[in-house]
């Protein structure tokens, strides 16, 4: 027991180690971005001496490694800033009541969330049954066009398919609305109406991963001795896959189940802008529009953070359900 959480402590280390390498690089790529905010606020006509007097305010002025720290110790408290687009509209207006960067991703982190798991929800029973029958039906002609199918979906871009969707079930078949306008309040019926098209296309998008790396995990153990003896003592096939070989492909079913849920919810910005979906991606690409750094830091750390972690609970889990995992010799 002791050795497993020693891995367990090695990995959340590693993760808090590879996420302050990420903010170094998030900094760095989000302050090399072309253009100024005071310059794109202002305007063409602004003058040398109004830019560099937002830019003093907003404390663009002072160097990297000041605000690199600065801002890394207010995010370890919790605080992720002002954007300087809602700044420079409350000074527009004369008035003094700001909300952080926190309070105006929370909302749109939960939009996020929300379209994320009504993807997995779809996703992951319906990758894993695929998969499962496809080793079970292995070579024959519904593991053929399983295939084809999967790889076809993942081979297109998602604005492709999403805009497929969008004729197929929204202009040629009205039965989804193909702008997924969603709000706080809104009954959950019609906010799950709302969510389906891009739910659906994120679910073609993984659904690949998932069923292909299932498929490759059971037929890697087909050939195990146990599985003879299984075979041997009678047991039906569909038995012996899911009572047999399915636990013990777990981890890597595990891990990809881990990185896909990952993407959905660090690679929705597509999706969300084709749909205008109010998510975090739509929030990022808004902010890096006009270049309101605060809220585009915010979001990439809140990507990064949500892909180490989801990777660190695959590596535990795979470590939990791995005997030989557990006891590295």
């Amino acid at each position: 027991m002791g050795s497993i959480f020693q891995i367990i402590l090695q990995r959340l280390v590693l993760g808090i180690l590879t996420l302050l390498i990420v903010s170094v690089v998030i900094f760095v790529a989000v302050n090399a971005l072309p253009g100024d905010f005071a310059q794109a606020i202002l305007g063409q006509g602004a003058t040398e001496e109004a830019v560099a007097q937002i830019r003093a305010d907003l404390g663009l002025d002072q160097n990297y490694f000041m605000r690199y720290f600065s801002w890394l110790a207010n995010v370890l408290t919790g605080n992720l800033g002002i954007s300087f687009a809602q700044m420079n509209f409350a000074s527009n207006m004369g008035g003094d009541q700001l909300v952080g960067v926190v309070e105006q991703i929370a909302p749109r982190f939960k939009a996020t969330m929300f379209l994320a798991g009504v993807t997995a929800m779809f996703a992951v029973p319906i990758s894993i049954t695929l998969g499962v029958l496809a080793a079970l039906y292995r070579n024959s002609i519904f593991d053929r066009a399983v295939n084809i199918t999967t790889l076809s979906s993942i081979s297109s871009p998602e604005f492709f398919l999403a805009y497929i969707l969008i004729l197929v079930l929204a202009v040629l078949n009205p039965i989804f609305p193909s702008l997924s306008n969603v709000y706080e309040g809104m009954a959950l019926g019609e906010k799950l109406n709302r969510t389906m098209l891009p739910a659906l296309t994120l679910t073609l998008v993984v659904t690949a991963h998932m069923m292909r790396m299932t498929r490759a995990a059971i037929i890697n153990l087909l050939a195990s001795p146990y599985i003879e003896m299984a075979r041997l003592k009678g047991i039906k096939p569909m038995r012996v896959i899911v009572r047999h070989a399915l636990p013990n492909a777990l981890a890597p079913i595990i891990n990809v189940i881990a990185l896909n849920l990952a993407y959905l919810i660090t690679g929705v910005v597509v999706v969300e802008v084709v749909f205008v979906y109010p998510g975090i991606g739509q929030l990022f690409v808004d902010s890096v529009k006009i270049r309101d750094i605060p809220v585009v830091q915010a979001c990439c750390l809140i990507f990064a953070a949500a892909y180490i972690l989801l990777n660190l609970m695959a590596d535990i889990l795979s470590i939990l359900s791995n005997p030989r995992l557990r006891h590295p010799k």
